[in-house]
């Protein structure tokens, strides 16, 4: 088991970011978990029909699984290493895990179109 999956693990048992979780987050991902961490506490990952989708500062993220269009993902990230994530991909996991996702009915391409 890698440190990704431990510390999914102990969300989907606790249902809670606990400070165990955190602790393994941050250890795992530095300050990408950190920013992930935040985004869930600000409740800025959205689930839609289509996409789950994080949003960030200045743009939106969409995220399909461990896949994320980001360009930490595109450029800095080791396709190889299972823990290399981009904080997008990380804070959709964790909200995924604790049931802290913004539900929306509607297809996220839908709703593309008004932004």
């Amino acid at each position: 088991m890698n440190a990704v999956e431990r510390w999914e693990s102990a969300l989907e048992e606790a249902e809670t970011l606990t400070s165990d979780a955190v602790d393994c987050i941050i250890g795992t991902h530095g300050d990408r978990g950190v920013r992930a961490i935040e985004a869930v506490g600000e409740r800025r990952v959205k689930g839609y029909r289509d996409f789950t989708v994080v949003v960030g500062h200045s743009e939106e993220y969409v995220v399909e699984g461990e896949i994320c269009e980001c360009e930490d993902t595109r450029y800095n990230l080791d396709p190889e290493d299972p823990t290399a994530l981009c904080w997008h991909v990380i804070a959709a996991k964790i909200a995924d895990r604790i049931d802290a996702v913004d539900r929306h009915d509607m297809w996220y391409s839908d709703v593309r179109e008004f932004l």
